[in-house]
């Protein structure tokens, strides 16, 4: 390591402290906020100094330039570290709320986190229905379930083709009758999933299983797990959608407060020490 990427006889990076102020930089810019030439004067640094930091950051998925625009906004590799590294925090802080929603709606109640780059299940709670297999541990497809809907929704929209895999083309796989196939059709729904709050599945991944899903946001609006209701559809009809969805949403929110507090407490026990 050179001299110059160390401050001042301390154990300080120099290096990733400037990669460090740049993404807090660019979680807290907005529109022309969020240029190459912006960040540099925000952060203090010198533009080329800057261009190289955001070209390693965007290699690692940190960060993602729009081309039209030159603005950068986080990327989804934070999402999948948030993923892999809070994913047991999570599932914890959700237990009681899952078991709480599984009780009141007679459904199974489940929490997906993002890790390396597919949503899992990593915690379930049933109400007492009967299901025919549990989630946990299952990935999820992203165009096919109210899980996945959730997730691209809430996502960048240059980061939904990386998320459904699709480097050329835009056909999506079909699991049932009611998958969506069509990245158009698929983009109509994913402005209506944002724009209520919460997504749907129709039995389009298995014929089987209807659900709602909402996400759990960070203080920054990006999604870090995901929270879904799910049952047949004889019960979970779309007329339970609305009410459930809310539900779905309520929890989603009471998850991300309990993972806040928790983690707060964390911090002042650290900071007592």
């Amino acid at each position: 390591m050179s001299q110059e990427d160390r401050t001042g006889g301390s154990n300080r990076v120099q290096s990733i402290e400037r990669a460090a102020a740049l993404l807090r930089a660019v979680a807290a810019s907005t529109g022309p906020d969020g240029t190459a030439a912006a960040l540099a004067e925000a952060v203090g640094l010198n533009r080329t100094t800057t261009w190289r930091i955001l070209a390693t950051l965007e290699q690692q998925r940190l960060v993602t330039r729009d081309d039209a625009t030159g603005i950068y906004s986080l990327g989804f590799g934070l999402i999948d570290l948030a993923g892999q590294a809070g994913g047991a925090a999570l599932a914890r802080a959700a237990q009681v709320v899952l078991q709480g929603l599984a009780a009141s709606v007679g459904e199974t109640a489940a929490l997906a986190v993002v890790r390396n780059g597919t949503l899992t299940y990593v915690a379930e709670a049933t109400g007492g229905a009967v299901v025919s297999a549990g989630w946990r541990d299952r990935a999820v497809s992203m165009h096919a379930t109210s899980t996945g809907k959730v997730l691209l929704a809430w996502s960048e929209p240059e980061l939904v083709r990386t998320l459904l895999r699709l480097p050329h083309g835009d056909d999506l796989p079909r699991h049932t009758d009611a998958t969506i196939t069509s990245l158009a059709a698929l983009e109509e729904e994913l402005v209506r999933t944002r724009s209520r709050g919460y997504a749907v599945c129709r039995g389009e991944f298995e014929t089987t299983a209807w659900g709602v899903s909402a996400p759990v946001l960070d203080v920054s609006g990006r999604p870090v797990a995901v929270v879904s209701v799910w049952g047949p559809g004889d019960r979970l009809t779309e007329e339970r959608f609305e009410p459930l969805g809310r539900l779905t949403v309520a929890a989603a929110e009471q998850i991300a407060g309990r993972s806040t507090a928790a983690d707060d407490r964390k911090t002042t026990t650290r900071e007592e020490h």
